[in-house]
């Protein structure tokens, strides 16, 4: 199996408490995955975090799921960036929601991110309370589960080690006819935030887009 390539050079400097003050270069090359037991291919149009978006937060703001569970702080109307993205997949709930908690297994098929630990009892499986270190956008983050109701929702608190928490990600899923609808929407606070959203307003759109393309391809695979 072939996987086209996609090259994302992406320039973040992370200031303040949340996140070092480094100027971090992520080049992401998409270069194989897992054949996963199927004959097609993954998406053919993985470029999703090329700087070719037009997506605005105010567009994101504007689609915005209202069936989200916001913790007290971190709701849109607080955020510094915001990002919204919901995909149909043909799947049901049930398989979609194994994909997302089987945490680790995600280097394997989502190429924006890395090094995924969960910390404590270990394991591989996402959990209530579970924390866990993972690399993202080129960025080292823990995170710690907040809302965790199997097969529907999920969301965690994102941070720098030992800093307070500056994102809030969380994940809907609802059955649809024969499939699942999987909406993810994010929200960042604080300096970080303010400057991804300048470097790159549309980056974390994409970022989740592509997520979302490959959560579907390898739902619908198995």
């Amino acid at each position: 199996m072939k996987i086209p390539t996609t090259t994302v050079a992406m320039k973040l400097q992370a200031s303040g408490a949340a996140l070092s003050a480094a100027a971090i270069v992520l080049t992401l090359t998409i270069a194989a995955a897992p054949a996963l037991g199927q004959a097609h291919n993954p998406p053919s149009t993985i470029s999703y975090l090329e700087g070719t978006s037009v997506m605005s937060m105010k567009d994101d703001l504007a689609n915005r799921s209202l069936d989200i569970h916001w913790p007290a702080g971190f709701t849109p109307d607080d955020a510094d960036l915001f990002s919204h993205n919901e995909l149909l997949i043909n799947a049901p709930c049930e398989r979609v929601w194994r994909h997302i908690v089987e945490a680790t297994k995600w280097p394997h098929w989502y190429p924006n991110s890395s090094s995924v630990e969960i910390l404590g009892a270990g394991g591989w499986v996402l959990e209530d309370n579970t924390i866990f270190r993972w690399t993202t956008f080129g960025l080292p983050l823990e995170s710690r589960i907040n809302e965790f109701v199997p097969f529907s929702r999920i969301g965690w608190f994102g941070y720098a080690p030992g800093t307070a928490p500056s994102f809030y990600h969380t994940w809907y899923l609802s059955p649809e006819g024969d499939g699942c609808r999987a909406v993810t929407d994010e929200v960042g606070k604080g300096e970080s935030a303010v400057h991804f959203r300048e470097v790159d307003e549309g980056a974390m759109h994409r970022g989740h887009d592509l997520w979302l393309a490959t959560l579907k391809w390898v739902s619908e695979s198995k």
